[in-house]
């Protein structure tokens, strides 16, 4: 029992240190209480798994980040829609439909020819956050920091509709 208000107490001394850490990952006010809440409430939990003499602020930095990500993952599957109405005859049909994508053609050929005129600087990271790379992992694939990575694809994002507007596409939907 005095080893649990003795890991309680350093918790609390920890707290601040580990508030701006949650932040970070959570990006709202409400999700770093709960992380935080959480982070505790499972160290706590397996105090008894906490050797003394070890750093404790590692422990519990390691114990938040795996939450935070097991959280992450949980949402991400979540978010998986599934149908489970009676009649899903168009969803099950094994008949293809052809669409004519002839306008789509035209559109992606404006959009390449209007990409090459856009510096080799800005459309590698374009192209790579458009491909559904992160940030962070496009920084450390370009060996570049972050804001810079940020910055390149908004510049090549407005080079971008700069020229198309100036083709005569109007309605891009890369606003």
């Amino acid at each position: 029992m005095n080893s649990t208000l003795n890991i309680h107490s350093e918790f609390q001394q920890y707290e601040r240190i580990l508030r701006p850490f949650a932040f970070n990952l959570t990006h709202s006010k409400e999700e770093t209480e709960d992380l935080l809440q959480d982070t505790f409430y499972r160290a706590l939990s397996n105090a008894d798994k906490f050797a003394e003499g070890t750093n404790i602020k590692a422990w519990l930095f390691t114990i938040m980040r795996n939450i935070f990500i097991n959280s992450y993952r949980r949402k991400k599957l979540s978010r998986v829609t599934v149908d489970t109405s009676e009649n899903q005859y168009l969803l099950n049909s094994t008949k293809r439909v052809e669409k004519n994508d002839s306008e789509r053609s035209f559109l992606a050929e404006d959009l390449q020819a209007a990409l090459n005129d856009v510096s080799d600087t800005f459309t590698k990271p374009f192209l790579m956050y458009y491909n559904g790379f992160h940030y962070e992992e496009i920084a450390q694939e370009l060996n570049l920091p972050l804001g810079t990575v940020k910055s390149r694809i908004f510049f090549a994002r407005k080079e971008l509709q700069a020229r198309l507007k100036n083709m005569g596409i109007m309605n891009s939907s890369l606003s």
